[in-house]
């Protein structure tokens, strides 16, 4: 909710307890991007991923075309893995996703500065 609307989602889309890591997924309306809620949202998240799921390392992937959706794990700290060629059919075509990650060392860390 923002300002009262459901403007997007955002979640963990998948939890290995045995690895400890997880896999946040977020889609927000274009009329709400560049407000921060995502970013509030997503940051979050990675508080209930590692404080209270305990987990080691958090993915995030993005269309690797959508700047604004790859803002967001830029913008916290991720670190970018690689790139999936050709992993989602979206909108009549093949897109390539950039594997983003935070490591639960690297989360206390930022938290604590």
């Amino acid at each position: 909710m923002y300002r009262g609307d459901l403007v997007g989602a955002a979640g963990f889309n998948h939890l290995d307890y045995q690895h400890k890591w997880g896999a946040i997924g977020y889609w927000l309306c274009a009329s709400c991007t560049g407000s921060g809620v995502m970013t509030k949202v997503t940051h979050r998240l990675l508080e209930y991923g590692f404080v209270e799921h305990r987990l080691n390392k958090i993915e995030i992937r993005c269309v690797d075309k959508n700047s604004k959706s790859r803002a967001i794990p830029e913008r916290l700290g991720f670190s970018y893995e690689a790139t999936l060629r050709q992993c989602e059919w979206l909108y009549d075509q093949y897109v390539d996703h950039a594997v983003y990650s935070m490591l639960a060392s690297e989360y206390k860390a930022n938290e604590s500065s």
